[in-house]
């Protein structure tokens, strides 16, 4: 498949679904036609278009690596194929890239150059929980990881709060997984019993998917066990 030159940006499968199950079949014909690819993790990524087509010559790609330990005045070079005039990939190590994701610094370039850039369909684990929590969907925000240390966690969560009362909007938000149960812990603690948390975990894992909203109040006393799984959480107070 001939592709115009452009950054496309690729959603990488979130769960051990079966690809068929998140991912168009046009995105894999796209990912074919691809030999430069801007990725999180090479050895994720290797995996990821093997599992996409296991004839994929990953011998004759070319991987950029970009991540937290990028030199970042780097990665316009690795643009250079796409200003050759070839397609250029970017990936995350799940999800869709660019979106609480490091390749945003890649795309940014590309806009700032005039270089085509083009968005694939596939899972976004924030928009999917959005859906799935029954929150407002019109006015949300993603505010990527809270502070660590207690008493700042706590004050975050409970300005989180009073933001989602006041301009009527979900408020979004992930941890590292080992501390999951903990994040639910100081939600509880933190917030009015009457605002909404939804965490929602494991998106898309046939198996394992779990999407829970309920009142905080609820959440008092009940079970769960999110420790070690990748999870989205929500709250939403009106």
């Amino acid at each position: 498949m001939k592709l115009a030159a452009a950054l496309y940006l690729i959603p990488v499968n979130i769960s051990d679904a079966p690809l068929r199950d998140t991912l168009p079949d046009g995105n894999i014909d796209i990912i074919r036609g691809i030999r430069h690819f801007i990725v999180e993790n090479v050895r994720t990524a290797r995996r990821f278009l093997k599992k996409c087509d296991p004839a994929f010559d990953i011998a004759a790609t070319t991987f950029y690596e970009l991540n937290r330990h990028t030199n970042l005045a780097e990665v316009g070079s690795y643009l250079e194929p796409l200003r050759g005039g070839l397609p250029v990939g970017v990936m995350s190590e799940a999800g869709c890239p660019a979106v609480a994701d490091p390749g945003a610094v890649a795309v940014s370039i590309a806009q700032r150059e005039g270089l085509k850039v083009v968005p694939l369909v596939g899972p976004s684990s924030i928009l999917m929980a959005l859906m799935a929590s029954g929150f407002n969907g019109q006015g949300f925000s993603f505010n990527g990881y809270l502070p660590i240390e207690p008493k700042e966690r706590e004050k975050r969560l409970k300005d989180l709060e009073a933001l989602s009362r006041r301009l009527d909007m979900t408020q979004i938000f992930i941890e590292t997984p080992y501390r999951n149960n903990k994040m639910v812990e100081s939600l509880v603690r933190s917030l009015r019993g009457d605002t909404m948390l939804c965490v929602a975990c494991d998106i898309t894992d046939p198996e394992r998917e779990t999407i829970v909203s309920r009142p905080v109040a609820k959440w008092k006393g009940a079970k769960y066990d999110f420790d070690k799984r990748p999870a989205i959480f929500l709250i939403y107070s009106h």
